[in-house]
């Protein structure tokens, strides 16, 4: 097992890239016109949903690998870049746009809570990338059983975001929400960089 400083950093990028706080913007826009009910609904759907999807990661995604013959140092150096991309358009202020549908009942409530809210604008692939470098840090049932507890305290923040985003918004206003969106962005680049270098240094040994 790693120490509770690494976990914490796992916690900290994961919580970066999946940036709860940076959509809030876009869980108003998709929710508008719900009630407190239904937007309640739609948070604990998506929630589920992420971690259904980061679970399958940190299970599966080391066998994935294996099936298709993809290295683990491979897979970091282009989760870095990926990561990195991401990163960049945080920081520039690039968010996808969506056309939400107006209606918010039955089937399309549920569709809107797993995509695109869930996947790709949570779970998407810089944090499905970051689960299974991250799994690979450990090989141990307490390595992966933390990993677990973590995914399980992101998906509890997207459900808290979902409850609060309507707060959060009138009090942070367009600005305060592009600001916090930017410095996750500082910080995931640092630590895209990080994955980089050490992808690297893992395909030529001659770096390090």
């Amino acid at each position: 097992m790693l120490d509770f400083t690494e976990y914490s950093k796992i916690f900290i990028s994961l919580f970066a890239i999946v940036d709860p706080v940076g959509i809030i913007p876009i869980i108003i826009a998709f929710t508008a016109g719900m009630t407190a009910q239904k937007r309640e609904r739609v948070g604990r759907m998506a929630s589920l949903s992420v971690l259904f999807i980061l679970l399958a990661a940190l299970l599966l995604g080391e066998a994935i690998l294996s099936f298709f013959g993809i290295s683990i140092h491979s897979f970091r150096t282009a989760g870095g870049i990926l990561l990195l991309l991401m990163s960049i358009n945080m920081l520039i202020g690039n968010k996808p746009s969506y056309t939400p549908d107006d209606t918010g009942e039955g089937d399309t409530t549920s569709s809107v809570a797993i995509v695109p809210l869930s996947t790709p604008l949570l779970a998407g692939p810089g944090a499905i990338s970051t689960v299974i470098l991250d799994a690979h840090k450990g090989t141990n049932t307490g390595h992966y059983g933390v990993m677990a507890l973590i995914l399980v305290l992101l998906s509890c923040t997207v459900w808290l975001t979902f409850l609060i985003a309507p707060w959060v918004s009138r009090r942070l206003g367009k600005i305060g929400s592009n600001i916090v969106s930017r410095l996750m962005g500082l910080l995931l680049a640092a630590i895209a960089v990080e994955f980089i270098a050490g992808g690297l240094r893992g395909l030529f040994p001659a770096l390090g």
